[in-house]
Parts: structure tokens; sequence; C-alpha cells
């Protein structure tokens, strides 16, 4: 793939914890790049870093030292209003507890990021998305009223609402049971090449990250390796 700049850039990151007795170094100066359109698998064991690394690329947490360029803004040193600001407009997130809006339906739901940014009319969009995933008879449900399978579904169509250029999901199919757990894979995998979204994945799951362009795994904060499983420029 030729770009002429990566999606996502990150140099010298760490991530530090002071706890008054003692330092935890959770990041420990990780460096890698990610072109547009690639989805990228970040693996390691409980402890590698690997969820404090998404947190970090989402503008959720601050580094202590390092850098994150993210689709050409150094998001590094943004005061909490811009970064908010470039959240809503850049990154889609999908949490593995769904965090739907208890109050709302799927299509209120859905439709929300949209209205933060001050968005007008995405009424067609979120329904779009919703039959893309296949809730179109669900769309005026509470979130009480859909199954877990469904919330998870109902939370990408939310991710992809503002057709973000990244997306970002921390263990999107943890809390699925197998069969869920592929549908909202292969609608992650559909998602991103219909969208041409960049997609950036924490799992624990082999066989999730099997279907990734790219694997990076992370072991006591430090990048263990980073292999490149198509013909996708790293």
């Amino acid at each position: 793939m030729s770009i002429s700049r990566p999606i996502l850039d990150v140099s010298g990151l760490t991530k530090t914890i002071d706890s008054g007795t003692h330092r935890v170094e959770i990041l420990r100066g990780i460096d890698f790049s990610v072109p547009t359109g690639q989805f990228v698998a970040i693996m390691g064991a409980s402890g590698s870093g690997k969820s404090t690394l998404l947190g970090l690329l989402a503008g959720l947490d601050t580094p202590t030292s390092g850098r994150i360029v993210l689709d050409g803004e150094d998001i590094t040193g943004l005061g909490e209003d811009t970064l908010a600001g470039v959240r809503g407009r850049k990154i889609g997130f999908v949490f593995q507890s769904y965090q739907l809006i208890p109050t709302l339906t799927a299509e209120e739901n859905v439709l929300l990021p949209h209205e933060l940014t001050g968005g007008r009319d995405g009424l067609g969009r979120a329904r779009e998305l919703l039959a893309s995933v296949g809730l179109q008879e669900r769309m005026n449900h509470y979130p009480i009223q859909l199954s877990g399978g469904e919330q998870q579904r109902v939370a990408l169509a939310r991710a992809f609402m503002v057709h973000p250029p990244i997306l970002m999901a921390d263990e999107p199919t943890g809390n699925l049971d197998s069969a869920n757990g592929r549908h909202v894979l292969e609608l992650l995998i559909s998602l991103n090449r219909s969208e041409g979204t960049t997609l950036i994945l924490v799992t624990h799951d082999r066989d999730l990250a099997a279907h990734a362009d790219r694997v990076i795994t992370l072991m006591d904060g430090r990048i263990a390796s980073d292999e490149l499983r198509t013909g996708t420029a790293a």
C-alpha cells in the first residue's frame, strides 16, 4: 500500500505510575507506525501494557513521555477539551463492556456521537449502520432488551457513526460466546473494509488476531514482536 504518511505514528512512548513507595513502568519506550486501512492486533499477557497502550492511542490517558501523532495531528500535549474534539472526529472506540446508555434506544445510542459533534440529519446513517450489523428490527429496543451480542453490534455501529479514520477496540469479543464473537469479528472486518477505516484491536484471542494484517505483541511494556501477516506496508 502506497501512502504519504501513516495514520498513526508512535515514538518513545512511556507510561509510569508513581505509587508513592515505588514507580511502576507500564510502557517502556514504544515505537511503531500504522498505515491507513491496516488491521492491527495488539497482543500480550495480562499486565503487558496492551490496554494501557490502547488508552493512550485513543487519547483516554496521558503518556509519561513520548509522542502520538494521529492522522497528522500531535495529540500528546493537547488539553482535554481539544482532545475530546479530536476523539469525536477521528476515533471510534469499542469497549469490551459495550458502554451503551441504558436510557437510549439502539438507534439513539448510534446517533449519539453524531449529535455530540454538532451533526444534523444523521438518522439515515444510523439506520444504515444498524441494518449492516443485522439490527434493523431492533432499532427501537433499549440495551436491557438486547442480548450481549446485539449490544456489542450496536456499539460497533455507534463507533462507525462519524466515519472515523481509525477505530480502536479493547477485547471486543471478550464478553461474548464463540458464535457471537465470530459474528462481531466478521462485522469488524467487513466494516473495516467497506468504510476504509484503520482498525487497532487489543485481544487475547489468537484466532481473532489471525485475521489481522499485522500482530504487535507486547511483553513487559515493550514490543516483543511486530509481525506483518499480509503484503500491507508496515
